[in-house]
């Protein structure tokens, strides 16, 4: 099983860009397909961004297609965010997750995902 950590959160001014890493350790980073949703107080966890195990396909949710990448480096066992032209209504918890199913479809489905982070925390000023 994989373990995942987050970082990279913190407080930005809205338009600022921030970038989000995830570190991961143990199983085999470049097997899984990855992604990374959020979760605002009161509010569904909610798919952000998804990438296959080469990082070859890319899927993102609506709110932040044009603005939010994701990327991936097998060699470094890490994922990564980066957020652009944020929005107050980015502001939420940021989870990654590995998808260890053997496939190399990218989902959005929360309930596809077999290992989770901590979730770090964005907070995006008015």
């Amino acid at each position: 099983q994989v373990q995942l950590v987050e970082s990279g959160g913190g407080l930005v001014q809205a338009g600022g860009s921030l970038r989000l890493s995830c570190a991961a350790s143990g199983g085999t980073f470049s097997s899984y397909g990855m992604g990374w949703f959020r979760q605002a107080p009161g509010k569904e966890l909610e798919f952000v961004a998804a990438i296959s195990t080469s990082g070859g396909s890319t899927y993102y949710g609506h709110s932040v297609k044009g603005r939010f990448t994701i990327s991936r480096d097998n060699a470094k066992n890490t994922l990564y965010l980066q957020m652009n032209s944020l929005k107050p209504e980015d502001t939420a918890v940021y989870y990654c997750a590995a998808d260890e199913r053997p496939i190399v479809v990218v989902t959005a489905s929360e309930n596809e995902y077999d290992s989770w982070g901590q979730g770090t925390q964005v907070t995006v000023a008015s």
